[in-house]
Formats: C-alpha cells, structure tokens, sequence
C-alpha cells in the first residue's frame, strides 16, 4: 500500500515538473493569450458575409473547383456531420467551414500557415443547408459549396 502511493506521488510530482519547465519555456502559454486571436465576431456574425468579412476582411470569393468537400449529401445526424476539405491550391494560409442556415454560419477556421491544404472536423447543423469551404490562398479567397440534408431521426424526412 506505501509502495503504490510513493508511485502515485512520484507521477504526479514528475508531470508537474514537466508542466513547470514546459510553462517556463514559453511552450505553454495562459489561456487569455491563446483566445486573444480568436475570430470572436466571425464566430457570432448571424450571416455568412459577415462571417467572412469579419474573419478574412472581405467576403468576395471565387469558385475553385480545386478545393474538394468530402462530407456526406444526407446527414442522419445534425449534431454531428463529418466534413473533410482538401484543396492543391498552392501557399494555403486559412481554410473556414460556414454553413449558410446556420444562426451563426461559421463551423470552424484554421490557419494553417505552411502546412497542406487539408482539414477535418465535425460541424453541427441546425437544418439542411448549402456548406461552403473557404480557402484563402495567395491571399485571395477561393470557395467550393455542397448542400447537405439534415434528417429527423435517420428516416429521410
């Protein structure tokens, strides 16, 4: 019994440290810092220009038929609707997932500074409704929609 609670003591004592040097190091930062550049009024704007122009300063796009959403045309389930968005856009700096009938249209948003055009989540819909992938690249902004149909209780209705 003294055994397990020296190991259970010794744990907890080696993850703080971890946690402390890590805090220390800059690698762990408070949580004001890190909501500091959330996209506030993106997230609450009740349209989707607004969405935009609040999250990447305008809303005028260009369809891209680079850009590919992966996500099903009937979703059984509202709360949870897979999505996945891909683009070969080159110099890809944000990818935004908006659903248009949505009270807040904006799913999510990622900056994705040098890394691949490729982003998936679980976005949650109200009802059935067009979803755009906006990617911003070059600094320009590039979209791709496709409607989803958001059933009650699986049966198609």
């Amino acid at each position: 019994m003294n055994t397990m609670k020296r190991r259970t003591f010794l744990k907890g004592t080696l993850a703080g440290g971890v946690v402390a040097v890590a805090a220390a190091s800059g690698l762990l930062r408070p949580a004001e810092a890190l909501a500091a550049g959330w996209p506030k009024n993106a997230f609450t704007a009740k349209g989707m220009q607004d969405a935009l122009k609040d999250l990447f300063g305008t809303s005028a796009t260009t369809a891209s038929k680079a850009i590919k959403i992966t996500a099903p045309i009937q979703a059984e389930n509202g709360a949870v609707v897979p999505i996945t968005a891909s683009t070969t856009l080159p110099n890809v700096e944000a990818i935004a997932v908006v659903v248009e009938k949505n009270p807040s249209p904006l799913a999510a948003s990622l900056d994705i500074q040098g890394a691949a055009g490729y982003f998936r989540t679980k976005m949650k819909m109200g009802q059935t409704s067009p979803v755009h992938v906006v990617v911003k690249s070059g600094g320009k902004l590039y979209s791709a929609k496709q409607e989803i149909k958001v059933t009650t209780g699986g049966c198609g209705g």
